[in-house]
């Protein structure tokens, strides 16, 4: 059975399928401008966060216990349980979230025919 991941408006129709297990969800902090990234995958059908990373810290950005210092980024391992989806809002004061999958990375505009709704559904597919 073939993985993917599922972009769509919420609750409503699918937008674009990108090739799974795995993907990275990166976007800058509103406040500090920093940059923040979570990899995740899809693990029998929920999404699971298995590691954050973040180029500083600052307001709304304390680190937890256990963070270690790699490459110039705060890495841990986020103790979050498996999500059925995430939902993400946009920002005016941010540049659009930008999403690796498969071999690509690409803002979330580049993945969908058209502008990117907000909020926007992420989950693994059907």
């Amino acid at each position: 059975m073939s993985v993917a991941l599922c972009l769509s408006a919420l609750g409503g129709a699918v937008l674009a399928a990108l090739p799974g297990p795995a993907f990275t969800l990166s976007w800058t902090h509103s406040v500090e401008k920093t940059e923040w990234r979570e990899d995740w995958r899809i693990e029998e059908g929920r999404l699971v966060l298995t590691e954050a990373r973040v180029k500083g810290t600052g307001a709304g950005m304390e680190l937890p216990p256990g963070t270690r210092l790699a490459d110039g980024w705060w890495v841990w391992a986020p103790a979050v349980p498996p999500l059925e989806r995430l939902v993400l809002a946009a920002s005016s004061f941010t540049p659009d979230h930008e999403l690796c999958a498969g071999e690509a990375c690409r803002p979330l505009h580049g993945w969908i025919d058209g502008p990117v709704p907000s909020p926007l559904e992420i989950k693994p597919c059907p």
